[in-house]
């Protein structure tokens, strides 16, 4: 009966359009007082959740890229991919994706992705000629490859919801080519829906242009390196790289660039503020409906059903990857994997996945999901930006969602090409 409480609550404050962390709390909440356990603990559940050290790389890296938006990274980031790769087959659409995947090497966030990069892309591509739903689905999904290089902030967060005792270097060295495998496959198709559609490749400008503009946007590519090569080599922990992203990319912005305004500045402190309080409220939250799902024994009982269907790793991995593709459709991440990973961690450890292998599978599907209404937030931002609905990006969006499909397949069931990278730095 409890567990028809916890989810039942939840699944119905979230139909009557409840925010995603209240539905999270009060179904904690109904759910304690039926057991007749002290409402206390929800609480204390909530600030053991969001009071984790690791957790404080989140907002800083949430401030880097903020500052580095308003910095101006992200045209010099959009003049450098335009160089280098404008003069393939829907030239723009290739620079969207290159920048995107360059730029979530700096935020951390696929919204923000869509949100900068979208925000100067989508208009301009529009006015070139490229149908609005082409530029919106090419945004969209190469936005979510942020969630899989460093620093995604969604590597931190699936390390602390499985325990804390996970190897964040290593989570995001496992990124970096599941990540590149995208980024590579959404060019190919973005090339071949505008050979379909009959896009036009922009002029090549010359290596001359090419090495001019990537001198421009060196100063912020480094900051991708300091972050990686920082933690990987352990210079500094996760939570001390966010804390040098962020001056580094104040000196970036005020010394080299000089485009961060005083406004600018205060703007990015706030909007980081913002963003921060709500996603630690989602977590605080998501934190305490995890550990009633643990008092309640659902992976126990997750672990018998899925062995009772198959004890095949294939048909299991499988399985879980499409409760996880549902989920993603209505569900936002962080609280996604807070919730996902304490049922399914250990279903695929005794399957004899690795851990480090199946956080990179479980953020690449709730990536998907960000793609996906009835939530799907990176698509409704893109959407937005380039002033369309859902609906007539949905119509087309099914090349790139199948390019992201394979890489998750690819991903999936060769763990090789995760686990490869972080194998060769130990």
């Amino acid at each position: 009966m409890e567990l028809w409480i916890l989810f039942g609550v939840f699944s119905l404050f979230l139909l009557v359009g409840t925010p995603v962390a209240f539905s999270l709390g009060i179904a904690s909440l109904a759910t304690v007082v039926y057991m007749g356990l002290p409402p206390v603990v929800v609480f204390q559940q909530m600030s053991s959740g969001m009071g984790a050290f690791a957790m404080m790389a989140i907002p800083f890296f949430i401030f880097a890229g903020d500052l580095m938006i308003r910095g101006g990274i992200a045209e010099k980031l959009v003049q450098m991919a335009s160089s280098m790769v404008g003069h393939l087959r829907g030239g723009l659409g290739q620079v969207n994706v290159v920048t995107c995947t360059l730029f979530g090497g700096i935020s951390g966030s696929a919204v923000a992705d869509a949100s900068a990069i979208g925000g100067l892309m989508i208009p301009q591509m529009v006015k070139r000629g490229y149908d609005a739903d082409y530029a919106v689905n090419v945004t969209a999904n190469a936005a979510i490859i942020a969630l899989l290089i460093p620093p995604s902030h969604n590597m931190i967060i699936y390390a602390l919801s499985a325990g804390g005792n996970l190897s964040i270097a290593d989570l995001f060295t496992a990124g970096v080519i599941p990540g590149l495998m995208l980024c590579l496959t959404l060019m190919v198709t973005a090339w071949a829906v505008a050979v379909r559609r009959g896009y036009p490749a922009e002029a090549f400008p010359g290596f001359r242009a090419v090495g001019r503009y990537v001198v421009l946007a060196l100063p912020g590519i480094l900051l991708i390196g300091i972050i990686f090569g920082g933690v990987r080599s352990g210079v500094f922990t996760a939570t001390e790289s966010s804390c040098v992203a962020v001056v580094y990319a104040l000196l970036v912005t005020v010394l080299v660039y000089r485009q961060l305004s005083w406004n600018g500045f205060v703007e990015a402190t706030l909007g980081a503020v913002r963003t921060t309080a709500m996603v630690l409220l989602v977590i605080g939250t998501a934190g305490s409906f995890g550990w009633l799902m643990a008092f309640l024994q659902v992976p126990q009982a997750t672990i018998g059903a899925m062995k009772a269907i198959s004890d095949n790793p294939i048909v299991v991995l499988l399985m879980i990857n499409l409760i996880l593709l549902v989920l993603g459709t209505f569900m936002d991440m962080a609280p996604m994997i807070i919730i996902c990973t304490p049922i399914f961690l250990p279903v695929v450890k005794a399957f004899g996945v690795d851990p480090v292998h199946f956080g990179v599978i479980l953020i690449l599907n709730a990536g998907i999901g960000l793609n996906t209404p009835p939530v799907g937030s990176v698509q409704f931002v893109a959407c937005a930006i380039g002033r369309i609905s859902i609906g007539q990006s949905m119509k087309t969006i099914w090349p790139f969602y199948g390019a992201s499909i394979a890489v998750l397949m690819l991903v999936t069931y060769v763990p090789a090409v995760s686990l490869w990278l972080p194998g060769v730095f130990r």
